[in-house]
């Protein structure tokens, strides 16, 4: 017994926070990461233009991997699907999807931009419905013209009109024609007429509205019609019938030039 060795083992005992590691600093760190991806994805939704996300939205919902593996989602021009998923209209990529949308829903939405940013002079801008398209008329009043009297120059109101219309329909990808209308008041000179005024006036529109974002390659027509056809049959002479006509179309249901 004497030559009989002792051996002590000592056992020691690690705390109930060593017993876990570093684990929970892992998941800890997965977590802020997703997080973080999750605000990023947001944030980068915010920032895509609504037809592209219109664009993904449809992609994803009837992608099948036999006939799209492999396609961009971005590669070709936007386009607007129908329930089934099908394409009955390519758009240009930079234009919205509208086209979806009814003249009824489209007059709405003009209206109530025109209600909540120019109120004030809504009585000088009209917008209604003829042969399925959607016009908006910027009429003259007595003291408020469109235009300086006999002159092409636009004045600051009709600048602020059409920067508030350039604004709500550049994202549409309707056709649109743009005409100019006079009253009968006669020029003294027979160099220069009421034709050249209402088509110059026209062009000026057509500017300012490209100014304010509209796309060049959406324009079908850009004419002035004299005092042709005036707004207020009964007075060829009033001043409603000085006005600008911004026409958008839809398919279905083009205007012949002129006609209402």
């Amino acid at each position: 017994m004497k030559d009989q060795r002792v051996i002590i083992k000592k056992i020691i005992k690690r705390g109930e926070e060593e017993s876990h590691g570093g684990q929970w600093k892992v998941a800890y760190a997965d977590f802020v990461t997703a997080l973080m991806a999750f605000f990023l994805l947001m944030w980068l939704l915010a920032m895509v233009s609504p037809e592209k996300r219109a664009r993904v939205a449809a992609y994803f919902k009837h992608f099948t991997v036999f006939t799209q593996s492999g396609e961009s989602v971005m590669e070709k021009s936007s386009e607007v699907y129908d329930e089934r998923g099908k394409v009955y209209k390519k758009v240009p990529q930079e234009l919205g999807d509208s086209l979806s949308m009814k003249p009824e829903e489209v007059k709405e939405t003009l209206r109530n931009a025109i209600e909540g940013k120019l109120g004030d002079i809504k009585d000088q801008i009209l917008v209604d419905i003829f042969e399925g398209g959607v016009r908006i008329q910027l009429v003259d009043k007595e003291g408020k013209p469109m235009f300086d009297l006999g002159s092409s120059k636009p004045t600051p109101l009709a600048l602020r009109i059409l920067q508030v219309i350039g604004d709500n329909i550049k994202s549409m990808p309707n056709p649109v024609a743009i005409e100019g209308h006079t009253d009968s008041l006669l020029y003294s000179s027979t160099h220069y007429s009421n034709w050249e005024l209402s088509t110059e006036r026209a062009l000026v529109a057509r500017k300012e509205l490209e100014k304010y974002g509209l796309d060049p390659n959406r324009l079908t027509r850009v004419a002035g019609y004299a005092d042709t056809v005036p707004l207020i049959k009964e007075d060829t002479r009033d001043p409603r019938n000085r006005r600008i006509s911004i026409i958008l179309m839809f398919p279905a249901h083009r205007a012949e030039p002129g006609s209402y």
